[in-house]
């Protein structure tokens, strides 16, 4: 199990990113938590196995049907199991 700690930078918010990226999680069976920042991007932190999470961190680049990204980075780590589902904060 990985975890990978994403900032998206671009037009990330009021066209729920947040929403889709829930979604997305969620179908991809991760676990973790999604919110906006007061900069304008989107933080993500999300576990999983390394093949799902891969699949979301280059979902990520594409985003909700409204978004416009511009940037997105990401650090890996070992997965803590923190959390049992995929949340919005």
């Amino acid at each position: 199990m990985k975890r990978i700690h994403i900032f998206i930078s671009g037009k990330v918010q009021g066209v729920f990113f947040r929403a889709y990226t829930q979604k997305k999680a969620q179908e991809l069976g991760l676990c973790g938590w999604v919110q906006n920042l007061p900069d304008g991007q989107v933080e993500v932190v999300a576990e999983g196995s390394k093949e799902m999470l891969e699949i979301f961190w280059q979902w990520c680049y594409q985003g909700s049907p409204s978004s416009k990204v511009t940037k997105v980075e990401a650090k890996w780590s070992e997965a803590m199991q923190e959390w049992k589902n995929f949340f919005i904060r």
